[in-house]
């Protein structure tokens, strides 16, 4: 049985101002998009310029924000938040849904494809592995910040965390997620995009592996104490992963018919 070593969350202070090992895991996650990126660009691999890799990183921004947050509020406490509409604003109490940041910037990328006159498909399969990376840095993150933690295990790798106040082995499910939604959707990500794909593939091939990646591990991670598990006892996490799946799907096969 493992210890969580009970990271300080803030990584240093300037002053008074205290920098967090979360935010800076967001700093990773926006400077790896922007390095893998210019890779892409440089390398032929995408029809991009580099000021347009920085539109799509500063659109990308509010897309996650907004959407993360909306996407907590109403995916996962929308009658809390309807009896206390001004906690909705303090985003520093915490609150993000991926689901929710994946929808805000699937919209974002929609303006800005019109923007720049390409094709949203085009776009999103040019951002499509350029994210996966910045996701292990979230999942680090919450490791980090001992939040997130897994249920109840008896494996020899099971962790204790300080913060579930009940000196129970838990999974590091946040560990697992980095190495699934992360490293792993990175690579199938990066070498099949390599090559010319039909447009929309690399982009449905995010959807299929994100999706599937995150209904595994949330088999290991402990649902949220005011949902619970749902119908067929699955948790929220994959209920809102299905739909990507089940969409994925759809998408690499009707690319594939298209060529």
């Amino acid at each position: 049985m493992l210890v969580h070593p009970n990271f300080d969350p803030i990584a240093f202070s300037i002053g008074p101002v205290a920098v967090r090992w979360y935010g800076l895991m967001y700093v990773v996650a926006f400077l790896s998009f922007l390095a893998l990126g210019r890779h892409r660009i440089r390398s032929g691999l995408a029809n991009f310029t580099l000021q347009q890799l920085d539109d799509l990183l500063f659109y990308g921004v509010f897309g996650v924000v907004l959407g993360g947050r909306l996407g907590y509020i109403l995916f996962y406490k929308p009658t809390y938040y309807l009896q206390h509409p001004l906690e909705a604003l303090m985003v520093w109490h915490g609150g993000m849904s991926f689901h929710g940041g994946f929808l805000g910037v699937l919209l974002v990328l929609f303006l800005f494809a019109r923007k720049a006159g390409k094709s949203f498909l085009e776009v999103t399969d040019f951002v499509a592995p350029l994210v996966p990376l910045g996701l292990a840095a979230g999942r680090m993150g919450n490791f980090i910040n001992g939040e997130l933690w897994g249920r109840a295990t008896t494996l020899p790798w099971g962790m204790v965390f300080p913060q579930a106040q009940d000196g129970i082995a838990r999974h590091p499910s946040q560990l697992y997620q980095f190495a699934l939604e992360g490293l792993l959707l990175f690579v199938v990500l990066w070498w099949f995009s390599k090559r010319p794909r039909p447009i929309g593939q690399t982009s449905a091939l995010f959807l299929i592996g994100y999706g599937v990646a995150r209904f595994i591990a949330e088999f290991a991670r402990e649902p949220d104490e005011f949902l619970g598990l749902l119908f067929a006892h699955l948790s929220m996490g994959q209920w809102l992963s299905l739909p990507m799946i089940v969409a994925g799907l759809i998408l690499f096969n009707h690319c594939k018919k298209q060529t």
